[in-house]
């Protein structure tokens, strides 16, 4: 449950009904007369060179409408979010088992797949690389013509000579941590409808993060002007950050050109699995010391990320991690280094958390071992070093002062979790096997894309013919709650009812660019752009109403179904929003273009908003299998107003019920390049009754006097902190230090027998 919310706000979803009756229909779900199947070859092998692609045969086949390959693409044969980097259709190489190399439509989906089977092609098998550590070895075959090395991060302060800082410390850790590679698994898998118009244009209904980027992409592809693409992109089942790329929509497209014919295309899980982005797995090891006191002096890092074939957004989720790699604290001697490797995995990218979630199970894991060696309580520790409002950002940039750590740390004191902390691990006698603890972890998080990377945003408000107040933005619903925070948005600024109201969103032709909905800003944009928005609407409106009404515009006001002499807002309306509609010369409309909020100083991907959370856990572990069983959680979480508290709360408990499957279940395993589990009956993400039997969120809103940054978002920050406060706690029931994700039952028992055998002789 959310804590001390304003019940007026708990509004049923708009889009509720539709889910829960299966009205909805997501993207994958349309169909268009006469339309064709669309399937893609993938690689059969994770490198090799292609000597031959012989179509012929596919070609042949009755019912099959087109067959392309990289000689069929017009344009650029490139795709990448950042920079195009990833071939549509591979000619030459194959990096990953992904890789595309020819693409059918054909009447049915079942002559489609029996088209790829004929397509014969001749491989001469390369040597494989899958693992980063031997990826950077010399003389490794390089998988690009630049290396094997993506992106290479560094971050110092302090003294150049961090060794020499090492040794004036009382108590030094050093450990290493290995995180999985993890699947997204959202509902619907990749896929869409792509229809050419009978204008020449072609409109792609395809689930996406970011419906302009995707049409700029695809107007590169297609060699196209981008206005001759309409991109719909709302509603979607669940993205995560694995929709942000492309993924069929070339292939989709390049096939609707060809054969003049809608296109529908849908991924199978396998091909899903296969073909997806996954979040990066990470090696990272960190040494960190303190002075006798518990001061953090000085503090080392180095990342090693498995970035796969392609290089997507690698290089940003290594600079995100590279900043948060200090955590919420104040280090005096900071060294930093990061590297994102090439290898022929699976393509690893944007994922909720964006490399935080790696870096933070880290430096919160340094954290506990840290305070045991000094004897000192881990919490009192995290405010010994605590960052203040007015220090300087991770990379020593300027950012947005709060409270928030010190209210995110004094408030987690008051869950009903953290008396259990001082209680014994045992069970009552009865089951002596089972053990429980109690952990807590403490996380900063920066939302926006960062200082340098174009972060635009833009949103249009008008009255519509009808009288409706409508809002326009860019952004996309797929299932985070942007319908209701936007309703719950526009009620608080006209006073409107939300009948009042109708929302555009993820259609290009009908909305202006807001940017991608992703990095925790889609809700910090609309807001802001709602305040930008409000004086001139308002003041249209009401010097229409005044016109109508023969009463003054200043002694009027916005209302429930129009608008109203001020302080009688409950009454009736003196004019309709329909009637100022009908009456208006010339449309009411107000449109506002800005960008997020950045650093004035610093470097590239600098935050300069962040929000601060605490996870406090309480973990059953079973010292006979080793499964660990999360039976709560309490969450604190400093992100400003709430707009919507039950899509706040949803995205807290979500975050946290993902972040569950990567602490303790999901772990996308790959040997020699190919993935292990193709399915979710092998690839375990978290039902229900792994979930936590009470959840409880609570949420600090104040902001500092005059901050004009409104709400952040909460999309990430639930799920960035729990893989830590479940390690902790696992140590307090056990004795159990882990290092690796997600947790092995098999590492438990055999820490348990070796804990046990010194225990013994001792």
């Amino acid at each position: 449950m959310l804590l001390n919310r304003n019940a007026k706000k708990w509004i049923i979803r708009p889009d509720g009904k539709e889910k829960v009756t299966g009205e909805l229909r997501y993207l994958t779900d349309l169909t268009a007369p006469g339309m064709l199947h669309g399937k893609v070859l993938r690689s059969q092998y994770p490198h090799a060179w292609i000597l031959s692609i012989d179509t012929s045969k596919a070609k042949q086949l009755p019912g099959v409408r087109v067959v392309l390959t990289a000689d069929d693409v017009p344009g650029l044969n490139l795709f990448g979010i950042a920079f195009p980097h990833q071939p549509v259709f591979c000619q030459d190489r194959v990096r990953y088992i992904g890789d595309a190399l020819a693409s059918v439509a054909a009447d049915t989906e079942e002559l489609a797949e029996y088209a790829l089977s004929l397509i014969e092609v001749v491989y001469e098998p390369l040597p494989l690389v899958d693992n980063p550590e031997t990826a950077l070895e010399a003389g490794t075959i390089m998988l690009h013509p630049e290396g094997n090395l993506l992106h290479q991060t560094s971050l110092q302060h302090g003294d150049s000579n961090i060794e020499d800082v090492f040794d004036t410390c009382v108590h030094v850790v050093e450990e290493t941590y290995l995180t999985p590679r993890q699947m997204h698994t959202y509902m619907e898998t990749e896929g869409g409808l792509f229809i050419p118009e009978a204008d020449g244009r072609l409109t792609v209904y395809s689930p996406t993060q970011h419906g302009y980027k995707d049409r700029f992409q695809l107007a590169r592809i297609l060699g196209i002007p981008e206005e001759q693409i309409r991109v719909v992109s709302s509603p979607i089942g669940g993205s995560f950050g694995g929709k942000d790329e492309l993924n069929v929509q070339p292939f989709g497209a390049l096939m609707a050109r060809k054969t003049g014919k809608p296109i529908k295309m849908h991924n199978s899980r396998r091909e899903s699995v296969i073909s997806g982005i996954k979040r990066h797995p990470m090696r990272i090891t960190m040494k960190t010391g303190t002075d006798a006191h518990g001061k953090l002096i000085a503090h080392q890092v180095r990342i090693l990320a498995d970035t796969g074939a392609y290089a997507t957004l690698g290089c940003e989720v290594l600079n995100f991690a590279t900043e948060h790699a200090i955590g919420p604290y104040t280090i005096s001697h900071v060294d930093v280094e990061g590297k994102s490797v090439y290898t022929n995995n699976g393509v690893s990218g944007e994922f909720r958390g964006f490399g935080g979630n790696q870096v933070i199970f880290a430096v919160e894991s340094q954290i506990e071992r840290l305070a045991e060696k000094l004897g000192m309580d881990a919490w009192e520790l995290r405010k010994l070093n605590l960052r203040q409002p007015t220090d300087p950002g991770p990379m020593g940039q300027q950012i947005v002062a709060t409270e928030g750590a010190a209210q995110v740390w004094a408030k987690a004191q008051e869950s009903p979790l953290w008396a259990k902390r001082a209680s014994s691990a045992r069970q009552p006698e009865q089951e002596p096997w089972l053990r429980r603890g109690v952990g807590a972890a403490l996380v900063m998080h920066g939302a926006g894309l960062g200082l340098g990377i174009p972060d635009h945003s833009g949103g249009r408000i008008e009255l519509t013919p009808e009288g409706k107040i409508q809002a326009s933005f860019g952004f996309e619903e797929f299932g985070q709650g942007l319908y209701a925070a936007l309703t719950l948005m526009l009620q608080d600024c006209f006073g409107c009812a939300a009948d009042d109201i109708s929302i555009v969103i993820g259609d290009t032709d009908r909305v202006p660019s807001s940017g991608s909905s992703t990095a925790s800003r889609a809700t910090t944009m609309m807001w802001r752009a709602l305040q930008r928005l409000k004086p001139a609407f308002v003041l249209a409106l009401l010097e229409q109403a005044s016109q109508l009404c023969g009463i003054p515009a200043a002694e009027l006001a916005t209302g429930a179904g129009g608008i109203h002499h001020k302080g009688d807002e409950s009454g009736e309306p003196v004019v309709t929003y329909a009637e100022a509609a009908a009456a208006a010369a010339t449309p009411i409309l107000a449109h506002t273009e800005f960008d997020y909020p950045t650093t004035p100083e610093g470097r590239v991907g600098a935050h300069y908003l962040y929000s601060y959370a605490a996870a406090i856990v309480e973990v059953e572990v079973n010292m006979l299998t080793g499964r660990v069983k999360v039976l709560q959680t309490d969450h604190v979480i400093a992100a400003g107003p709430v707009i919507n508290p039950m899509g706040f709360l949803g995205q807290i408990e979500g975050g946290s019920v993902m972040a569950l499957g990567y602490t303790l279940t999901e772990d996308a395993v790959m040997i020699e390049g190919r993935y292990v589990r193709h399915n979710l009956d092998t690839y375990l993400v978290p039902t229900f009754s792994d979930s936590p039997h009470c959840i409880q969120v609570e949420a600090i809103e104040e902001l500092p006097e005059g901050d004009a940054f409104g709400p952040r978002g909460v999309g990430e920050i639930g799920s960035v902190g729990l893989a830590p406060a479940i390690t902790a706690a696992v140590r307090q029931a056990t004795g159990i230090w882990v290092n690796k994700l997600p947790i092995s039952p098999e590492d438990i028992v055999q820490s348990i027998d070796w804990l046990e055998g010194v225990e013994a002789s001792d």
